[in-house]
């Protein structure tokens, strides 16, 4: 099966997993800017996103390409602070138009955050959001920064990625 990578990231952490992804199974990746990249040429779509103030980065992308998408295998990875939990799977189903979560296989990845990058802008509000987390860890995260980046934690995309080839080769 012909499959490629699909990903929008803000300040890195998703890029570089696409990237880790694409070294480890040979498949092309794509930054959802580049105009070319069509998914409607792929059997099936890994798509790479961060999420940002509780949305995924590559929830428009998802919508302007939806007939594209539709009837193909999909995995999405997510990246963000976040570990998995049922908080992280609603920001990601409240993402996207109803009922396509369902139509994914969802991989949460954990990535990283340096203050020295953000906006001003951006480290207020992280200030501001840590006030308010009841998490005392996740507020530490949100003040200080954190980096959670892990490439054995792609190895469950690779094993999804290998089945793929395998039910192909069988059929």
């Amino acid at each position: 099966m012909k499959g490629a990578i699909f990903f929008s990231g803000k300040y890195g952490s998703t890029e570089q997993y696409a990237n880790w992804i694409a070294e480890a199974t040979g498949l092309p990746v794509f930054d959802i800017k580049d105009t070319n990249a069509d998914p409607s040429e792929f059997e099936y779509l890994l798509i790479g996103s961060s999420i940002i103030y509780f949305k995924l980065t590559i929830r428009k992308w998802i919508r302007a390409n939806l007939s594209k998408l539709e009837g193909r295998p999909m995995i999405l990875f997510s990246v963000s602070g976040a570990g998995p939990s049922e908080k992280l799977n609603r920001w990601v189903a409240n993402s996207l138009p109803s009922g396509v979560a369902s139509h994914f296989e969802h991989v949460a990845l954990r990535g990283r955050l340096d203050h020295s990058k953000v906006s001003w802008w951006v480290r207020q509000m992280l200030r501001i959001g840590a006030l308010f987390n009841s998490d005392p860890e996740a507020s530490k995260d949100e003040r200080y920064g954190f980096d959670y980046m892990d490439k054995e934690s792609i190895e469950p995309i690779i094993k999804m990625i290998q089945k793929y080839h395998t039910t192909q080769a069988t059929a």
